[in-house]
């Protein structure tokens, strides 16, 4: 384990490694210590998921897009409890009707996630998942929670390496996302004549409805290449 993450955060020969290279080969190595298809990092704040920060296929993106466009999900409520989520079967707990449907669909039918976090701070989750159901045993369990407390590290250390009063820019990237789809929120919530809550479910439902990432969709609120009347039907112009 400690051989692994070495290589991780060691630099290769010749080549000075970025922050979102680091995330990326941690995700890689995950999957070859524990018995799971994928892995991601997604960036958390105390009003949810906040952005991706790094996944090991399209399966793990796919999983943090989902939870970000629906508002649930485990990574959510190991972010809310500050406790790992552990499903070794997706369909079983009868939670989060609408991931749980779309995520199935993506090939994914177990997932556990560990919240990365310091006392009240919250930083991100590490959300792990496969392809076929069945736990993670005692050993297996610990080697997770070890890769959560070193991605909590890095996670700390890229912040305290960052200027001051500013987010280290893997961190700033993922937040710009967030703050556009506040943004595209308040919008609809003029557009339409509604409260922010309903026009954030609008938001969700539309990106839902298209099967588009919800920050695409966001995208197209604040370029006003998306508009949603009081009617609550939108209006798309090239």
């Amino acid at each position: 384990m400690r051989q692994i993450l070495f290589e991780v955060l060691t630099d290769p020969p010749g080549r000075i490694s970025s922050a979102a290279d680091v995330m990326q080969r941690l995700c890689t190595a995950l999957i070859t210590v524990l018995p799971i298809d994928g892995a991601s990092i997604a960036l958390m704040t105390s009003a949810g998921h906040a952005g991706l920060l790094a996944a090991s296929d399209a399966a793990a993106a796919t999983m943090e897009d989902l939870q970000q466009t629906l508002g649930e999900g485990p990574c959510l409520d190991a972010s809310r409890s500050g406790r790992p989520v552990l499903l070794p079967d997706l369909v079983g707990p009868g939670r989060w009707p609408a991931f749980v449907a779309s995520a199935t669909e993506a090939g994914i039918a177990a997932v556990f996630a560990f919240p990365l976090q310091v006392g009240a701070i919250q930083l991100g989750v590490l959300d792990l998942y496969r392809r076929s159901t069945g736990s993670l045993d005692t050993l297996e369990l610990a080697e997770a929670l070890d890769f959560a407390a070193a991605t909590t590290t890095i996670l700390l250390d890229l912040q305290y390496g960052a200027p001051d009063g500013q987010l280290h820019p893997l961190l700033a990237d993922a937040a710009n996302g967030h703050r556009e789809i506040h943004q595209a929120t308040g919008m609809i919530s003029v557009q339409a004549a509604i409260g922010l809550n309903e026009a954030l479910l609008l938001l969700r439902a539309r990106a839902y409805a298209t099967e588009r990432p919800l920050i695409d969709v966001a995208a197209d609120v604040v370029r006003r290449l998306l508009t949603f009347s009081p009617d609550r039907t939108h209006d798309e112009q090239a």
